[in-house]
């Protein structure tokens, strides 16, 4: 989108932190970036999700926050999560909360009454 979530993002995580956002339009890519670079984010980006959902090739991530509703949790996007990472995630009208332990386990917790646009390929 318009890079909004990916600038809170890296509000939350500080200079010390960063935030990569994945984004499916590609249209919408440089729109981000551009309101990314006028505000001088450093620590953030905007690429392009191409085919895949989210970014494999990088992974894996402490934390992931998909900001569109799937019909189901993406595996692609679970095998993205590091040892003791978390992410977040819209299916149908839940947010999803799911952690990756140390081992691998995954435990995930359903707050149900959201809504959010599909999640598209």
């Amino acid at each position: 989108g318009s890079g909004w979530t990916t600038a809170l993002l890296a509000h939350v995580v500080g200079e010390a932190g960063y935030v990569c956002g994945v984004e499916r339009v590609d249209g919408l890519v440089e729109f981000g970036r551009r309101n990314l670079d006028a505000y001088n984010f450093a620590n953030a980006e905007i690429t392009s999700a191409g085919d895949s959902f989210g970014l494999p090739h990088q992974a894996p991530f402490d934390k992931i926050l998909v900001s569109a509703s799937a019909e189901t949790i993406p595996q692609e996007l679970v095998d993205q999560i590091a040892a003791g990472g978390r992410m977040v995630i819209s299916v149908g009208n839940s947010l999803m909360c799911l952690e990756k332990s140390e081992t691998g386990k995954i435990d995930t917790r359903e707050y149900p009454g959201f809504v959010f646009v599909p999640l598209k390929r």
